[in-house]
């Protein structure tokens, strides 16, 4: 009987610890199918590998995993596509305001042309308001002669140029038929009854785009009321216009936006001085040239080449061949090719010689960059876009290579600066040095 509780004793502490071996692995179990739940996600099972199953590496940082190349170009191309969307939003406004901006461009122009009167009648003591308002009357004044004598010219001497015109093309027509290119009467009928039709089938078109001249000229009066009171306010009040606008530029990149400013105005006005020089000397020798070869409306022509000469490149080839083809149409052929010398030989003079001399080194824009910036300015915005396309790129050109060197400059002052010295906030902001009026 004494050995019967001892054996009971030794099953029951063997069933114990078996209970509690099971209870720990059913308890390892519970709290791996909670950390696999955990993984998985609600209502998903998965279970643990098993121990013979091989080790899966860890997969790569999916920016490790991209090439460098391929990165770089990514990051250069979200970018780009922001800068065009931002362009085509700026060029969407400018369309829809493009005849405010236009006045207002063409005004700067206006007033680097006439500032440097104002700043003259200034130092002699002329108070600004008599001064501002001396120099933009006379400036005014000039500009409604010049028109007006164009428009006289052109009226008075409009029926006689339409019988010589008629006279040129008899003797084009004869020199044609007798020259060595084979050319016959019956070619000639053809091209000219192809006109007549072109002409009879835009007639409709033709009415429009009468009709809507009168829209143009209201546009074009109310442009040029814009312009002329733009002048006036740039003229007088030029100095704080620019110190207002300098407010809206952050006030890290304000010390040097004020000096580019100034840079980019002494551009501006070196531009319009030296175009207005050239073109004037283009159309006096150009005109005098036409008017000794007996070129019917030397003068008018002249005014024409004075103005199309604003038109970098294209200005010249247009005025130039608007009067060789004035002169085959009324004196032949041996007046047009004499023309012709005489165009390309003061062009060659005003490219060569005339431009690098007056203009300097004030404006320096590539060949190339004048093609390219007149060709977008006349797709965007016509004749007028065409003219200021070009001071754009100079002013531009001038003031990114000034905020260059102004960087460079800033870096290299602060790498030389000890650390004792005097903290960066304490710089002093350079006040603008000049302005749009004195």
């Amino acid at each position: 009987m004494s050995r019967v509780p001892g054996w009971l004793g030794r099953l029951g502490a063997g069933l114990t610890e078996m209970s509690e071996q099971w209870n720990e692995r059913r308890a390892e179990a519970e709290r791996e199918r909670e950390a696999s739940e955990s993984l998985a996600g609600p209502g998903e099972h998965v279970p643990p590998p098993p121990d013979y199953a091989p080790d899966v590496p860890a997969r790569p940082d999916p920016a490790s995993a991209v090439p460098w190349g391929v990165r770089v170009a990514a990051e250069a191309g979200w970018r780009l596509l922001v800068l065009a969307g931002t362009l085509w939003v700026l060029m969407r406004v400018i369309s829809a305001v493009q005849l405010v901006v236009l006045a207002f461009v063409s005004a700067l122009l206006i007033t680097a042309l006439l500032q440097p009167t104002v700043g003259r009648l200034r130092r002699l003591g002329v108070p600004r308001g008599p001064a501002t308002a001396m120099t933009a009357i006379l400036g005014f004044v000039v500009m409604g002669l010049i028109g007006w004598f164009v428009t006289w010219q052109v009226m008075e001497n409009i029926d006689d140029l339409s019988g010589q015109i008629q006279n040129g093309i008899d003797e084009l027509r004869n020199w044609l038929l007798n020259s060595p290119f084979h050319v016959t009467d019956k070619q000639i009928n053809e091209i000219a009854k192809n006109l007549r039709e072109a002409v009879g089938a835009n007639t409709d078109q033709i009415t429009s785009a009468g009709l809507e001249g009168v829209t143009v000229v209201v546009e074009a009066l109310t442009g040029i009321l814009l312009a002329v009171f733009s002048t006036l306010f740039l003229l007088y009040d030029g100095k704080r216009i620019w110190e207002w606008t300098l407010r809206l530029v952050p006030a890290a990149a304000r010390p040097g936006m004020a000096g580019a400013g100034p840079a980019a105005w002494r551009t501006l006005t070196a531009y319009v001085r030296g175009t207005v020089i050239v073109a004037l000397i283009d159309a006096i020798f150009i005109g005098l040239g036409i008017y000794f070869l007996d070129v019917p409306m030397a003068v008018p022509l002249a005014v024409f080449i004075f103005l199309f000469a604003f038109i970098p490149l294209v200005g010249a080839v247009v005025s130039g061949a608007l009067a060789v083809v004035v002169a085959l149409v009324t004196q032949g052929v041996f007046t047009a090719v004499m023309t012709l010398v005489v165009v390309l030989a003061v062009q060659q003079i005003e490219g060569h010689i005339l431009q690098p001399f007056i203009l300097g080194r004030a404006v320096r824009v590539h060949p190339l960059a004048v093609v390219l910036s007149v060709a977008a300015g006349g797709m965007v915005a016509g004749i007028g876009g065409a003219v200021v396309a070009v001071p754009l790129v100079a002013v531009t050109n001038t003031v990114a290579g000034y905020l260059r060197e102004y960087s460079r400059k800033s870096a290299l002052r602060h790498a030389a600066r000890p650390r004792e010295a005097t903290p960066v906030g304490a710089t002093q902001q350079p006040a603008p040095s000049e302005s749009l009026s004195e």
